[in-house]
Order: C-alpha cells, then sequence, then structure tokens
C-alpha cells in the first residue's frame, strides 16, 4: 500500500486539477462541443499546453529520481476500441472523465448523469474484461514502447518540437479566429447547457 503522503498527494493534485480546467472553462459544456464545431479552441490550446508542460516537468522529475514511468504495451485492438467508446461518449456527453467530474463538481446537473454512466460503463468492462483479455487486448500488441523508444531521440527535444508545432497552431488559430471577426464571419453560436 502506498504511504499516505502519496494517497494526499494524489488528492491534492486531483483538487488542483479539477480548479484548473473549471478556471480554463473546460467544465463548461459549450467550450467543450465548441472545439467539436471548430469554433472555440479553448480545449485544445490548455490541452496541448498541458502536454508540453506537464511532458518536460515529467522527465525532469524522471532524470531527478523523484517520479519513474511506467509504460502500458500499446495494443491496437484496445486503443482503437478504447479511442471509439470514448468519442462517442464524449460527443454524446460533451465531456471527457476530467472535465466529466470537474462540471458535476462545478454545479453541472446534467455532469452527474455522464459520470454515472462512466462508473456503469467501468463495472461493465471489468466484467467483461475477461472475454476481452484473450481476443481484443491481444490484437496488435506492440509491446511497452514510447515515442522516444521509436524515434532514439531525446524527450526533452521532442517535446520541444510539439511545443513548436503547437506554437505554431496557435498563432495560426488566433490569425484565423482574428480574419472571422473582421470579415464578419459570425458562425452559429453553441447554446450554453449549462
Amino acid at each position: 500500500m502506498d504511504p499516505i503522503w502519496k494517497l494526499v498527494l494524489g488528492l491534492v493534485t486531483g483538487v488542483v486539477f479539477g480548479f484548473l480546467l473549471q478556471k480554463g472553462q473546460l467544465t463548461r459544456y459549450r467550450v467543450i462541443i465548441g472545439q467539436f464545431l471548430l469554433q472555440d479552441f479553448t480545449m485544445l490550446k490548455v490541452m496541448l499546453t498541458a502536454v508540453v508542460v506537464g511532458g518536460f516537468g515529467f522527465y525532469a522529475l524522471v532524470h531527478l529520481g523523484v517520479a519513474s514511468m511506467h509504460v502500458k504495451p500499446m495494443i491496437l485492438g484496445g486503443v482503437i476500441t478504447g479511442g471509439v467508446i470514448f468519442g462517442i461518449g464524449m460527443a454524446i456527453l460533451g465531456y471527457c472523465p476530467g472535465t466529466g467530474f470537474a462540471a458535476m463538481a462545478d454545479g453541472s446537473r446534467h455532469a452527474i448523469y455522464g459520470v454515472l454512466g462512466m462508473l456503469l460503463g467501468a463495472a461493465v468492462y471489468a466484467e467483461v474484461y475477461p472475454i476481452f483479455s484473450h481476443t481484443l487486448l491481444v490484437m496488435g500488441d506492440f509491446g511497452k514502447v514510447t515515442l522516444v523508444d521509436v524515434t532514439g531521440a531525446s524527450p526533452y527535444i521532442l517535446l520541444a518540437g510539439i511545443g513548436v508545432v503547437a506554437a505554431v497552431l496557435f498563432g495560426v488559430i488566433e490569425i484565423w479566429e482574428r480574419s472571422a471577426v473582421v470579415t464578419g464571419d459570425t458562425t452559429q453560436q453553441v447554446r450554453p447547457r449549462d
């Protein structure tokens, strides 16, 4: 069993994560659906920034010996199936698991049903896991690989590259959003549900 300080650290980290999701407006249905409709890029900006900053922080902690990496095997059957189920759920609900819990904590009543659906889905998966463990979860097993393993590049160089791509993408989005305002291109607004 983990020491109590690790559990407390996990709880504090989760609360801070939820708080930052709420402050970044990612607990708002209109923001998430706006991303899918290519009308609001808040979610893309926040998540790409989190990937780059979190990646640098994580690898720094690993190199300092404070954290360790536990890579899960890349099994295409499971990844594709899970991605499809995740995408369908997010399209129906308008939240992913993290934003769903944060939206519920933010007072969103409809997120409660989504969180209950996520818990029910997890229970169903636990029941059918023995079947999938010999079929779907062994299809396309590439083992425990990372981009660092595949490319042979330093994780910091890969993250810097992702950061550059993100910065360029943010610049393009900014220009596109400004041109839409200048030309008066007003796309249909997403009606808020929260």
